[in-house]
């Protein structure tokens, strides 16, 4: 290896950042390395074999203003804001070093005065909690190695948006494994995140030896960037994913007792089946008609049942059950 490169963003769109972090996997010279440091906005990125349902109250997230994204690597959810700071180490497979990327944030800490340990594959933890996730992708002999860093992210909105539904939710695909975590302005009130950013370009230098050349965006591909950023901002990339999942809800009413069984692929209701003791013999199967095919996304799903035509409060107490599921 005979260079490093450096870029760092003030863009906070989840979208474009992946898809730049794409870009910079595809076109890192032979001989480099490059450490990308960003920030999302309230965000929860999934890894790229999780079912969003099963990992964020997706509802919730988007009514706050929120951003649900996939990203290509595998792994568990993770919570992005600006009290976050994300890193990405990417270079030719050869010089894929993870003992050596993960000792640049050992030493960004160590510089700080902050005690720091690698644990297992995945985690940086300091006094045995984590403060630092990580994960992996390789794609035609180059890899990247990213995570992030927990400086001052709210500990309450991560617990909010990263809690699962409250229905029976069955799903294929990986599940998250929560652990306990720290906020690193915990350990050093004054830090900030860029205060952290500025740590790990120092120590990025300091454990390769080398000085390092910034990237500019002006440099970038912005049109092929643009393409990568719709495409991660669809909903067949966040929720078309062949992982399929069951939901089954239900409840008393004044007019019945009903449950409700959906069953989701690529993002859809390929199925339903409505069990109830309504006098209206005519509700399950209007319900059954209205919400077959419908995207699995609770105002379509609300959309779909106020449509149906049924009797009375019926409409209504079925829009609150599907919203109390939090999807």
């Amino acid at each position: 290896m005979r260079e490093l490169q450096i870029y760092r963003t003030d863009c906070t769109d989840p979208y474009r950042n992946l898809a730049v972090e794409q870009y910079l996997l595809e076109t890192v010279p032979e001989d480099a390395c490059i450490l990308y440091l960003w920030q999302n906005r309230r965000t929860v990125v999934i890894g790229r074999n999780q079912n969003a349902w099963r990992e964020c109250r997706t509802t919730a997230l988007e009514a706050d203003g929120g951003f649900l994204a996939r990203r290509l690597s595998g792994g568990g959810a993770v919570f992005h804001d600006l009290g976050n700071l994300n890193f990405t180490f990417l270079v030719n497979k050869r010089d894929y070093d993870l003992p050596r990327q993960l000792g640049v944030i050992v030493e960004a800490c160590r510089a700080l005065g902050i005690p720091a340990e690698c644990s297992g594959r995945n985690d940086v933890l300091s006094d045995g909690r984590k403060f630092s996730g990580n994960a992996f992708y390789e794609h035609r002999g180059k890899s990247y190695h990213h995570g992030t860093l927990l400086v001052d992210v709210d500990m309450a909105a991560m617990s909010r948006y990263l809690s699962p539904s409250r229905a029976k939710l069955e799903a294929k695909g990986v599940a998250s494994v929560r652990s306990r975590v720290v906020n690193l302005r915990e350990l050093k009130p004054e830090l900030t995140a860029g205060g952290m950013a500025e740590q790990m370009e120092a120590a990025f230098q300091t454990v390769y030896g080398l000085s390092a050349r910034r990237l500019e965006e002006p440099s970038f591909d912005r049109a092929y960037i643009d393409a990568l950023a719709e495409r991660n901002a669809g909903w067949e990339w966040l929720y078309g994913r062949e992982l399929a999942c069951t939901l089954q809800c239900g409840d008393r009413f004044p007019w019945g007792e009903i449950e409700l069984r959906l069953a989701v692929e690529g993002g859809m209701v390929c199925g339903a089946a409505v069990y109830t003791d309504a006098m209206d013999w005519q509700l399950a199967p209007a319900l059954e008609r209205a919400l077959t095919g419908c995207r699995f996304r609770l105002d379509d799903l609300r959309e779909r049942v106020l449509s149906a035509g049924l009797e009375g409060r019926a409409g209504e107490d079925l829009c609150a059950l599907l919203a109390r599921q939090d999807l």
